[in-house]
């Protein structure tokens, strides 16, 4: 078994056909976070994306996409952005871990959303959550009837706002995949102004990542979903889209018109317009949102942890990196303690308003 380490856009037609290929094999490989696409369009905007391309005596057996950071530090495509991360391999790829790093020239590999089933790197969980899934397959009044039976009384006062707004605020409609550059700018101010609001770091605040919604946007890999009151935009979502599969990305919504629950009106429109567009499934991400258990059909686990192999730069990465991650870890765990921690932020980025 060989692995040599090529730049995205150094892979041929023949190779990206083997990815996808590779893809289809396994359906925990479905989401488009795993596609070649996402890769190939981080690329274009991150110098440091690199693509371990593993081949044994057949051809090519696996895809090891990356981003290599100074001292053989390594994470996955588009790090802090992606819902699940991977190996795109046969299930029954034989690989140690320890070799693929060392073959790719990385000391640590670090993962967050990894698919917990690849083997490979099971020896190195440190903690197995679960992301949940949206299961269109059956339609969506098959799903809508089990979301409905799973929490009525959610579901019912969720119908009720969507009527109400539409007799205060006007006619409700919705556009599953808007092409005008006009709302996505709309999204990230709004999405801009609720990192703000709660205290989390600005994604939009880093070029790159902008240039790369608008690439995904314009290139149709992403589909911009927009809900309006009245001709007037009151949700929206940017989601990736790929074969029969959609990761749920970025939701944002109007406060203005929070008392009628855009973002959840917006969450039952977008199943409704996926099943509508041929789609089979929303990847919806893991933790933190309560109402993702209402809509969720099944789950998948996936893991974080790290690869590491003896070094300095492995080294310096556990004292930079990992106390912090299981002060988050502890977060996500408990209900409680990330209200808590919601608080303080949101009181934190309060104060810094006012001192501004």
């Amino acid at each position: 078994m060989r692995t040599h380490v090529v730049r995205p856009s150094e892979l041929g037609e023949a190779e990206l056909g083997r990815w996808r290929e590779l893809r289809a094999k396994d359906p925990a490989l479905a989401n488009p976070f795993l596609a070649p696409e996402f890769t190939l369009g981080v690329a274009r905007f991150r110098d440091d994306v690199r693509v371990g391309v593993v081949e044994d005596g057949a051809g090519v057996a696996a895809f090891f996409p990356f981003e290599r950071r100074g001292g053989g530090v390594g994470h996955p495509v588009g790090f802090g952005l992606t819902d699940l991360q991977g190996i795109v391999a046969d299930p029954a790829l034989d690989l140690p871990a320890g070799e693929l790093l060392r073959a790719c020239g990385l000391g640590v590999w670090d993962f967050d959303h990894l698919i917990a089933a690849q083997r490979m790197f099971a020896p190195y969980h440190k903690v197995v959550r679960v992301e949940p899934i949206i299961d269109l397959a059956g339609g969506f009044p098959a799903w809508e009837a089990e979301a409905r039976a799973m929490a009525p009384k959610t579901h019912k006062t969720i119908r009720y706002k969507e009527r109400k707004l539409g007799r205060e605020v006007g006619e409700v409609s919705y556009e599953f995949a808007s092409t005008d550059p006009e709302d996505l700018r709309l999204l990230m101010r709004w999405k801009s102004a609720q990192y703000q609001r709660t205290g989390r770091t600005d994604r939009f605040t880093r070029p790159w990542i902008v240039a790369l919604l608008r690439h995904f946007h314009e290139t149709g890999f992403g589909a911009l979903s927009v809900l309006r009151a009245g001709g007037r935009p009151v949700s929206l979502h940017f989601g990736l889209r790929d074969g029969a599969s959609m990761a749920g990305w970025f939701p944002a919504y109007d406060t203005a018109f929070a008392r009628y629950s855009p973002g959840m009106i917006g969450h039952l429109r977008l199943a409704e317009g996926a099943s509508a567009s041929g789609l089979d499934e929303i990847w919806m991400g893991r933790g933190g949102k309560e109402f993702k258990e209402w809509l969720k059909s099944r789950e998948i686990p996936i893991a974080e942890g790290r690869v590491a192999r003896p070094s300095a730069g492995a080294a310096l990465h556990w004292v930079r990196h990992v106390p912090l991650n299981r002060l988050r870890d502890k977060a996500l765990d408990n209900p409680a303690f990330y209200r808590q921690a919601d608080r303080v932020l949101k009181g934190y980025a309060k104060l810094r308003g006012r001192s501004a």
